[in-house]
């Protein structure tokens, strides 16, 4: 994803899921996410710079009726609009937070095949931290992040592509551009999702090829500094690798994994992914 900490339409900063069995969650993510020599995430879920990517919350009366899925916040124009835009394609609003003035917040929203996802306003320049944008080490200068926690990537897996690709086309203002794809049985096309600036920052894919069989949910590509000890501790920790892909060196080039409450996220190296 380039321009993960960019204030933008269609940008994704952090994403959260609520869960039960909260500690035993917190442990999992904590203990997988926690590899390779410098961690890129610390034991209380923040990134290496101490900032709130990713949230784990305990499931409570408030947060029952959430799907257990991890939900992305993506930046929107218009909360107010893009939820009406949303309900009137097929989805649902799940909660929708609103001003003591009646302004809309942010807003949870289910799309039509069941996916959650959550939607902001633009975030004000000044809510981003400079040290997102330009780390400390010197590492990434442009916002993408590399050497650091954050959502490397985010994918979307459904039955029917054109249907998903259009919806949040017209919910969130993601532009479109077609990656071709074959998976032997002849050729078709998966989307890469561009924000406003014309950066991939998700992608929305057929059920099909390489991509048979994943939960129709958004999957988050989270990297990690050690994805060969990630994936043995998903194990012992009490949770189970879906599906793994095989790198040129042979090792792990990514992985997706179910938690041991049944949520789906992916894990991949901690070098810069693109789609």
């Amino acid at each position: 994803m380039i321009g993960s900490f960019v204030p933008q339409v269609g940008a994704v900063f952090s994403a959260d899921i609520a869960v039960p069995d909260h500690a035993r969650a917190l442990r999992f993510y904590a203990r997988v996410l926690g590899t390779g020599t410098h961690p890129l995430w610390r034991d209380d879920l923040m990134n290496n710079l101490g900032l709130p990517i990713i949230g784990l919350g305990a499931r409570d009366a408030d947060t029952a009726h959430l799907p257990l899925q991890w939900m992305p916040h993506i930046q929107v124009q218009d909360v107010a609009s893009s939820t009406r835009r949303a309900v009137e394609l097929g989805g649902s609003e799940l909660m929708h937070s609103r001003d003591p003035d009646g302004a809309s917040q942010w807003a949870v929203l289910l799309d039509p095949t069941g996916a959650a996802f959550g939607i902001i306003p633009v975030l004000p320049s000044e809510a981003v931290p400079s040290e997102a944008v330009s780390p400390p080490d010197g590492s990434d200068g442009d916002g993408g992040g590399a050497g650091m926690g954050r959502i490397a990537w985010l994918d979307l897996t459904v039955a029917h592509a054109p249907g998903a690709r259009d919806f949040y086309r017209e919910v969130v203002g993601w532009t479109v551009h077609e990656v071709s794809m074959d998976d032997g049985e002849g050729a078709y096309a998966d989307y890469a999702m561009l924000a406003g600036n014309g950066d991939p920052v998700a992608g929305v894919c057929h059920a099909r090829g390489v991509n048979l069989g994943l939960p129709p949910v958004w999957l988050l590509y989270l990297p990690v500094g050690d994805l060969a000890e990630s994936l043995r501790r998903v194990g012992a920790e009490g949770g189970e690798v879906v599906r793994q892909r095989t790198g040129e060196d042979d090792g792990p080039a990514y992985a997706v994994i179910r938690d041991p409450v049944g949520a789906f996220v992916a894990l991949t190296p901690a070098v810069p992914l693109h789609s």
